[in-house]
């Protein structure tokens, strides 16, 4: 059942959080009301104003699925608000069906901001969402692949049998935990088609990904240290850092070198050849 003046004074606190700003609408002048309009919520919902008024003062109808849904998303609600939002507003909470793949503002700033360190995001199933300039000399330009090409996944067991890469025990190791990581998010997201098609792929064309899988190991990746051979830097050492994004399951993958090393001078060099992006 729903509870109307608990629904109406959530959406009211909701809206008041917002900046024009936060939802990509200009800030204008003289704005007296604090937060977002209701009018504004109404056209970022697609919802009539008059539905929208009556919905903050606990009249009218109870709000369909649809409603709800475009109201999460218009209010910019977490995972937490949301479920919130359709229990409140009598409804059961939408279960999650796959991956997140909506980059925070907040954090595509953060990225931007890091000028010295390689940065990126990735989504559950390791599909690249965004990234920094300098990121670029290690990932390459992504601007330049089909979207279903960026999948770090992908690019670990396309490489051949005989390849280098599987000589080295760093590089295996780190295969092994990207697998154990893919199937704890195989497991979140239960039926996801992407994910799905994804292992489906990689078990009918990679054997070392179907010996990885068949082990069922299972595990949430965590920071490790790397030491690559760069084809134009040469020698590298440093920390990959993973940091979660609240709400969204996505992680911030960072390459942070020690300061002083000479990781960390070639890093800081990169910063005047790496394109803007």
């Amino acid at each position: 059942m729903a509870d109307r003046t608990e629904l109406a004074a959530f959406l009211r606190t909701r809206r008041a959080r917002l900046r024009p700003g936060d939802v990509g609408l200009p800030e204008g002048l003289n704005r007296r009301t604090e937060g977002l309009r209701r009018q504004e919520v109404a056209q970022l919902a697609g919802l009539s104003v008059d539905y929208y008024i009556r919905l903050e003062q606990a009249r009218g109808s109870k709000p369909s699925r649809q409603v709800l849904t475009a109201l999460a998303r218009a209010l910019m609600l977490s995972a937490d608000e949301r479920e919130y939002l359709f229990r409140v507003g009598g409804e059961n909470p939408p279960s999650i069906t796959g991956p997140n793949s909506t980059v925070p503002q907040s954090v595509r700033t953060i990225l931007d901001n890091l000028a010295d360190t390689p940065a990126y995001v990735v989504d559950a199933a390791y599909d690249i969402l965004a990234w920094n300039a300098l990121a670029v000399h290690f990932i390459g330009d992504l601007d330049a692949m089909p979207g279903r090409d960026r999948n770090m996944i992908r690019w670990i067991f396309r490489q051949p049998a005989d390849h280098p890469h599987w000589d080295d025990e760093s590089a295996v190791a780190f295969a092994r935990s990207t697998v154990a990581d893919l199937r704890a998010a195989y497991a979140r997201y239960p039926g996801n088609p992407a994910l799905a098609s994804l292992v489906t792929e990689l078990l009918g064309t990679s054997p070392r990904f179907v010996a990885m899988w068949a082990d069922h190991d299972v595990e949430v990746r965590r920071a490790h240290r790397k030491c690559v051979h760069h084809p134009q830097l040469g020698p590298l050492e440093f920390e990959c850092q993973v940091m979660h994004i609240s709400d969204t399951d996505q992680r911030m993958i960072l390459y942070c070198a020690t300061p002083g090393s000479p990781t960390e001078a070639i890093f800081h060099s990169l910063t005047s050849t790496s394109p803007q992006l």
